[in-house]
């Protein structure tokens, strides 16, 4: 995995916070963490920057803390991104095999995952990843890595993921005029994937839910690869403005609320427990019950979960998912919400942390360091050539035809 004394900067720029994270190699095999920042996140709503300087600024605060944590200065970061724009699809490509001897050369992978994205896409949308989900080899498939072996024809079934072109501008412009390069941007869910999610539950087939303030991710892995990925364009922030509007009670009050005494499932909770509500401008404080408050947040959660079942039903791969949904992002940590998910999706729910880092690890073992962590090593991994040997040519690879990083400095 990576250089060692490289360092890799993941930053999240989320709806409620951004969080940056600093981890370098240090001559070993594994990762350590050495900084890590957050601030609050102003000038962004349901993912996508609506305000360009609070972003920037935002953007200053969770890098200037994570580098004084690391006691270091960085340049250049791998940047999330997500959003209600982000749009995939599954293709394929088929090609014959070039060489006389009929065996399958680097040369030939390339070409059929050229042809493979050879798909017809609206001019304000650009390519963000093509992933391999497998090749076919002469009618063979399940294949994960052709190269080497003998054939006449050559497909690959991809995974394409696209954005809207002026989200993933805008928010490498912020970046950028926070003073740091973008080495890439990656979709969030997929950056989470690395975090929390182990080999074995992506052959069995797992749902990753990464339950955000103002976006929730969904990523559907089976068999190894990545086969459905979507952005439900609701969060925890959703949440906070029902219990401001049903409690009648400031925004910043209501987050307090929500996370002191919030509750995902009303059953959970007696009619007995109360707790205190501040009025606005002014009005006298109220004493509500808490089971009044989960009977709020639960219709909202429940909706999420609905809405991203019916991603996850999108795929014939639904049936087949034995390991589950695995929750993350901050939202996940409410009580009752793994309970919720589960009466929705019908199937077992975890919750996933990020694991397999050393240095400050115990610092990020939190769901809402998820993409974070997982931009850091997604950054480790591609520079050592694979993404745990599913997303090789991808954006961030000089061999993929359209390269992000290229677009990136063509744009300034």
């Amino acid at each position: 995995m990576g250089q060692a004394g490289r360092t890799y900067v993941g930053l999240d720029i989320g709806t409620t916070k951004i969080s940056c994270i600093i981890a370098d190699m240090n001559g070993g095999a594994e990762l350590r963490v050495v900084g890590v920042g957050t601030a609050t996140s102003e000038g962004l709503r349901r993912g996508v920057v609506v305000d360009l300087e609070k972003t920037v600024a935002s953007i200053q605060r969770a890098v200037d803390e994570a580098e004084r944590m690391a006691g270091m200065s960085i340049k250049s970061v791998y940047a999330g991104i997500a959003g209600d724009h982000i749009r995939s699809i599954n293709s394929r490509g088929v090609i014959a095999v070039s060489r006389k001897d009929n065996e399958i050369g680097p040369a030939d992978v390339e070409r059929v995952i050229e042809a493979a994205k050879a798909i017809a896409i609206p001019m304000d949308r650009e390519i963000i990843h093509v992933i391999p989900q497998e090749f076919i080899v002469d009618d063979q498939n399940g294949i994960k890595d052709p190269v080497g072996m003998s054939g006449v024809r050559l497909e690959a079934e991809v995974h394409i993921i696209t954005g809207a072109v002026t989200s993933a501008k805008n928010i490498c412009r912020s970046i950028q005029r926070a003073g740091l390069k973008v080495y890439d941007l990656v979709l969030e869910p997929l950056a989470s994937s690395h975090a929390v999610l182990g080999s074995d539950e992506r052959d069995l087939g797992v749902v990753l839910l990464d339950c955000g303030g103002g976006t929730t991710d969904v990523a559907v892995f089976f068999e190894g690869s990545i086969r459905h990925t979507a952005i439900v364009p609701f969060g925890g922030a959703n949440v906070t403005n029902d219990i401001a509007i049903g409690l009648r009670t400031p925004i910043d009050k209501a987050e307090q609320i929500k996370i002191q005494h919030g509750v995902a499932l009303a059953a959970l909770v007696s009619s007995e427990e109360m707790l205190t509500v501040s009025g606005v401008g002014g009005r006298a404080d109220r004493r509500i019950s808490r089971h009044v408050l989960a009977s709020m947040i639960e219709p909202r959660m429940e909706e999420i979960f609905v809405l991203a079942n019916k991603e996850v039903k999108k795929n014939h791969f639904a049936e087949l998912l034995g390991g589950g949904v695995v929750l993350t992002g901050g939202t996940s940590l409410m009580p009752g919400v793994v309970e919720l998910a589960e009466q929705v999706f019908e199937m077992p729910v975890r919750l996933g942390a990020p694991h397999g880092l050393g240095g400050l690890s115990a610092n990020v073992a939190d769901p809402r360091f998820s993409t974070g962590v997982g931009l850091v090593l997604h950054g480790a991994l591609s520079e050592s050539g694979d993404t745990n040997g599913r997303e090789r040519r991808g954006s961030s690879d000089r061999r993929s035809g359209f390269d992000l990083r290229r677009w990136f400095s063509d744009l300034f």
